[in-house]
């Protein structure tokens, strides 16, 4: 005859009569948000984390009702009153400022030892882990607030990527769209970057006053046939800082062909200055360029006309207009400034061919 060997459905099992006794530092482990309140209200005790969310504020000895307001409960002057919701939940603020609001579980102690209270950070969890610098230490380890912790954490870390490849791209999307916009050579603006800005003045909402001038370097041909590109190249850039030396910031200076340059000079559209501003750039472009031992000799044509010529301003018009005046230049001898005559703009136009470079 065999033997049942099979445990009964249900074991005997004895129960202790008394609970647990937990120590005040496992107590601080499990509940590092706790308040003890004593049997006359006041705070006995507070876990480590309620009291990093107020250094400065001695808590204990204190009563409850001072240290806290309750909202729900509402009225709660004495212990039976906090009592009266053990197992429920509660919603408390701090009484002074800042106000965060805590929600918790109330349980009466044995041996009428009072009452502890058991709080939480609520939906306000990541304002004041952010404002008191909470870190997972902070809070018990089977609290899912440290999970949301990690979350929390893995988030900003996302946001920092994320705002750095931003950044980043940013960045390289400037920097693209400065390649495009510059001539390489010389370091100026380019046709398509002048197309841009002269647009972005006839669309204006403000009309904007300014001086469009056509330069076109004499004698270049000459230079690169008798000392080469490399000779060419450096007198481009010669050219290019001249033209830049000679104008403000403001001003726009760009390279729009081989030996053609256009200047922008914004807000200015008084003839004398615009006329001097040519004379001066012209004198200094006669001055010999020096290269590898050689003198090269260049000088320069240009034409001029301003904005405040034209009832409605079209930029088509106007550089045609400059370019009008630039081979006038060419034709009256080079090395010369000419400034557009508005009268001509009444007439039809004839053709004026410039002499070759």
């Amino acid at each position: 005859m065999t033997q049942d060997h099979t445990l009964p459905t249900k074991a005997l099992v004895a129960v202790p009569r008394k609970g647990p006794a937990l120590s005040l530092a496992g107590l601080d482990m499990l509940m590092p948000l706790h308040i003890w309140i004593g049997p006359t209200g006041h705070i006995l005790r507070v876990g480590p984390t309620l009291q990093k969310l107020r250094p400065d504020i001695e808590i204990v000895g204190r009563r409850a009702s001072e240290f806290l307001e309750f909202r729900r409960p509402r009225e709660v002057q004495h212990l039976d009153d906090l009592l009266a919701f053990e197992g429920q939940q509660i919603s408390v603020l701090f009484r002074d400022p800042p106000r965060n609001s805590l929600r918790g579980l109330v349980v009466g102690l044995p041996r009428g030892q009072g009452a502890l209270l058991n709080l939480s950070l609520g939906i306000s969890v990541a304002e004041m882990v952010r404002d008191y610098g909470l870190n997972s230490k902070d809070f018990a380890p089977s609290d899912s607030t440290v999970e949301m912790l990690y979350l929390i954490e893995a988030q900003s870390v996302v946001l920092q990527e994320a705002k750095s490849l931003n950044s980043r791209l940013l960045g390289a999307r400037v920097a693209a769209e400065e390649r495009a916009f510059t001539d390489t050579l010389t370091g100026l603006k380019n046709r398509r970057a002048l197309d841009h800005i002269l647009n972005r003045l006839t669309n204006s909402r403000r009309r904007k006053r300014f001086g469009l001038m056509n330069v076109d370097l004499d004698y270049f041909k000459s230079v690169n046939d008798t000392y080469g590109h490399a000779a060419g190249d450096h007198v481009l850039q010669k050219a290019a800082s001249i033209f830049v030396e000679e104008t403000r910031a403001e001003d726009i200076v760009a390279r729009t062909g081989g030996d053609e340059f256009v200047i922008v000079l914004m807000n200015c559209d008084d003839l004398t200055k615009l006329k001097t501003i040519a004379d001066r750039i012209i004198e200094r472009l006669e001055k010999p360029i020096s290269f590898e031992g050689a003198e090269c000799r260049i000088s320069a044509s240009i034409g001029t006309t301003v904005s405040s010529f034209y009832p409605t301003l079209e930029i088509d018009r106007m550089c045609s207009d400059a370019d009008a005046a630039l081979y006038q230049s060419k034709n009256h001898g080079r090395a010369r400034s000419t400034i557009f005559q508005p009268a001509a703009l009444a007439q039809p136009k004839q053709g004026l061919k410039a002499p070759e470079a």
